[in-house]
């Protein structure tokens, strides 16, 4: 399930860190809604099967409600890379992009006027932890280095203005 990113964290870094336990929160946050999606196109096939997936044992509603509920957890757990300095904003722009987007999709099932939304929302889940943690590494690797006022950056210099506060 969700513990790949802790243990690949945990082989590298030889320590388990609030990192590594937030990656396997997003996992374990994005699982249901996208598996709950795939259930939902192959709901008859669960039935018949006697599988006890959440479409059949409570219904499409109670489902697509519950899609959408996770999905604005994942939204909330995705973006605390950014909020715990984790990540820069190429993460934090691309973590709401494609929370926006999943949330698309969350609504469009609600909705329930468009027969391909279950299987199209499976779809873009997959995509979506595939460019999540695509944003990640891109955010790691090429850090955009913008200057704050703990960087220690000599603001005058820059703009030129004395810095009449120190």
């Amino acid at each position: 399930g969700a513990a790949p990113p802790l243990f690949g964290w945990a082989a590298v870094s030889n320590s388990v860190e609030p990192g590594a336990l937030l990656l396997v929160l997003i996992i374990f946050a994005w699982t249901p809604p996208h598996f709950w999606a795939l259930a939902l196109d192959r709901k008859a096939e669960y039935a018949k099967a006697n599988v006890p997936m959440l479409p059949v044992t409570h219904g499409d509603v109670y489902t697509r409600w519950h899609i959408f509920f996770y999905t604005l957890i994942l939204l909330a757990v995705s973006l605390l890379p950014y909020l715990i300095a984790m990540s820069g904003l190429i993460y934090l722009a691309s973590a709401a992009a494609l929370g926006i987007g999943f949330l698309y999709w969350a609504v469009t099932l609600l909705r329930a006027k468009n027969p391909s939304a279950p299987i199209e929302t499976f779809r873009y889940s997959i995509l979506y932890l595939g460019l999540l943690f695509a944003a990640l590494l891109l955010d790691h690797y090429i850090p955009l280095g913008l200057p704050t006022a703990q960087s220690g950056i000599d603001f005058e210099m820059i703009n030129g203005i004395p810095d009449t506060a120190a």
